[in-house]
């Protein structure tokens, strides 16, 4: 707007100078062209010979830590950068605009990013944009730089160390130190090649060591499969009216509040229960049905708790089907050496109709519930505790701003096991 307001301005003093031929608008109007020309040649200028390098620490992080990268800004020619903007357009929540520096020739300006993170989820770094100028502010120019990278923001998760799985829900689920002529993953001993063992159970490097053949001896394999449900049915959850405060920064003296929802509190559990699981050496899977189907089968693998972190930060409480007609869908990937650990706050009790129907056919379960009167729904939690009861079913309850390892360490309705 300012250029063509100046360049307006020469044309009516070429006008003027046209029609009285007063040599004073002659010169105004040769020097507002020139103006133009050289403030454009300015701006144009200040933005050759720019490169931007980002460096990102960590690509991999939780809620409530600290995300951090370095952006490097340098100046490839001998001529000096007045001023230069690197505007950076990250959709991460809280994440720095950008700065402004000057860059000397041939200098270069870093700047580090230092962000809060506070979602869930999948988030691009990048693109940036460069924005200069001429000294007389008639030009902006921008330029934009090529270059995005990305990082997965887990669920934060917590420390349960007394919450348990009863030993009667679990089907196998005690040490079993009984040798089996079955291979499993239990390892028991090695011992001497004897006529008639098989092959694939010889042990290499016992064999390279000892220079005689050595054999494995297994154990039953104790552990059941796990599945941990996951409830996702969008108008089961519910976000409450009050804010928590998730990050402090001394640096910058700021406060970041987030909302209290139902949804963060059972993928936080979700997490925690599978990281709980895996370090007990559980095979431990994932069902949950948001905004697609997400099925990950059990395992005990070190991998398998973040294949399983990773699903969560994606997830998000949009599916359309409830859990009564997911547990119904998928009941074929249970069966009777399973152990299901429903996390919901559903209080529509069709669902308790669809659990029923799992325990009829000897798979065992573990409710975890998350309370949703603190959230702002309608009364019914007490009716789905006493139904629970009913099916003498473990379950334990979460109340807001009710720290999780209080919450799983006692369950509210407490069973001696189905028989």
């Amino acid at each position: 707007m300012k250029a063509f307001g100046i360049l307006v301005l020469a044309m009516i003093c070429f006008v003027i100078a046209q029609g009285t031929s007063i040599p004073l608008f002659f010169t105004l109007f040769y020097v507002l062209l020139v103006l133009l020309v050289l403030a454009y040649i300015w701006a144009w200028v200040n933005l050759q010979g720019l490169e931007v390098n980002r460096e990102v620490g960590l690509r991999r992080a939780q809620v409530g830590e600290e995300s951090r990268e370095r952006l490097t800004t340098t100046n490839t020619s001998r001529l000096p950068k007045l001023w230069v903007e690197v505007r950076d357009h990250s959709d991460m929540p809280h994440h720095g605009s950008g700065f402004v520096t000057y860059l000397p020739g041939h200098g270069r300006r870093r700047w580090i990013a230092r962000t809060p993170c506070t979602l869930r989820g999948k988030w691009t770094l990048g693109p940036i944009t460069l924005h200069t100028g001429d000294p007389f502010g008639i030009f902006r120019l921008e330029r934009p730089v090529a270059g995005t990278s990305e990082i997965i923001v887990y669920p934060a998760t917590t420390p349960i160390p007394t919450f348990r799985l009863p030993a009667a829900e679990l089907q196998g689920g005690t040490d079993v130190r009984t040798r089996t002529f079955q291979v499993t993953p239990n390892v028991s001993t090695i011992r001497d090649y004897v006529t008639g063992d098989s092959f694939n159970r010889i042990h290499w490097r016992s064999t390279a060591r000892t220079g005689n053949l050595m054999v494995k001896e297994f154990e039953l394999d104790p552990t059941a499969d796990i599945w941990i449900v996951l409830d996702l049915h969008e108008r089961s959850h519910y976000v409450a009216d009050v804010f928590r405060t998730l990050y402090r920064d001394k640096r910058e003296g700021r406060e970041i509040q987030v909302p209290e929802s139902t949804e963060e509190y059972g993928v936080s559990c979700a997490a925690s229960v599978t990281q709980h699981l895996l370090n007990a050496g559980r095979n431990v899977g994932l069902l949950a049905w948001g905004q697609h189907r997400e099925v990950i089968p059990p395992e005990r693998e070190s991998r398998q708790l973040y294949k399983i972190l990773e699903s969560l930060a994606m997830l998000r409480a949009q599916g359309t089907h409830g859990l009564a007609e997911v547990l119904v869908a998928e009941s074929a990937v249970f069966n009777r050496s399973s152990t299901a650990v429903i996390i919901t706050s559903a209080l529509d009790p069709t669902w308790v109709q669809g659990l029923q129907q799992l325990l009829y056919r000897g798979i065992r379960a573990v409710v975890i519930f998350i309370d949703p009167e603190g959230f702002g729904s309608v009364p019914g939690t007490n009716g789905i505790m006493q139904r629970l009861a009913q099916l003498r079913v473990t379950a334990y309850r979460q109340r807001r701003d009710q720290p999780l390892d209080q919450a799983l360490s006692v369950p509210e309705v407490a069973t001696a096991g189905r028989r």
